[in-house]
């Protein structure tokens, strides 16, 4: 074992770690209104406030230009984002949120949000709510 290759308890926490947010992941999807994919690029939009055109859209979500040209076409027909043209590139168009595009995607993590804090406070004790909350801090670390 070399100095860069991870001690073996620690790929076992690792892959631990990764099986349970997949777990958590995919039982609040059922709740959700928007596709993970629009809701991917709706969360990038409203996170940096930005436009962005079709290409960095799929750069930015490891995508292929096609899908995420449909992404976006499928978010504009249900008002989600609006597509303006760039300043100085004619043959690009910006996208934005919409205020309706905010307001779901608001609405959606809300709903994730009330459904894990109604499992914390029916599944753990006061005591394992301080230790997931130590936690939070833990993983933010690790990005």
């Amino acid at each position: 074992m070399t100095d860069s290759t991870p001690h073996p308890d620690t790929l076992d926490l690792a892959a631990e770690l990764r099986a349970a947010i997949g777990e958590l992941v995919r039982a609040l999807r059922p709740d959700d209104t928007l596709p993970q994919n629009q809701a991917g690029v709706l969360g990038l939009l409203v996170r940096d406030e930005r436009a962005y055109t079709v290409a960095e859209l799929a750069a930015r979500q490891r995508v292929r230009h096609q899908s995420m040209a449909r992404t976006v076409a499928l978010l504009t027909e249900t008002g989600l984002v609006t597509q303006q043209p760039h300043a100085t590139d004619g043959r690009k168009l910006l996208i934005t949120a919409t205020e309706a595009g905010r307001a779901a995607l608001l609405e959606q993590r809300a709903r994730r949000e009330a459904r894990i804090a109604a499992a914390i406070e029916a599944r753990l004790t006061p005591e394992e709510q301080a230790q997931l909350r130590a936690s939070v801090d833990l993983l933010r670390r690790l990005n």
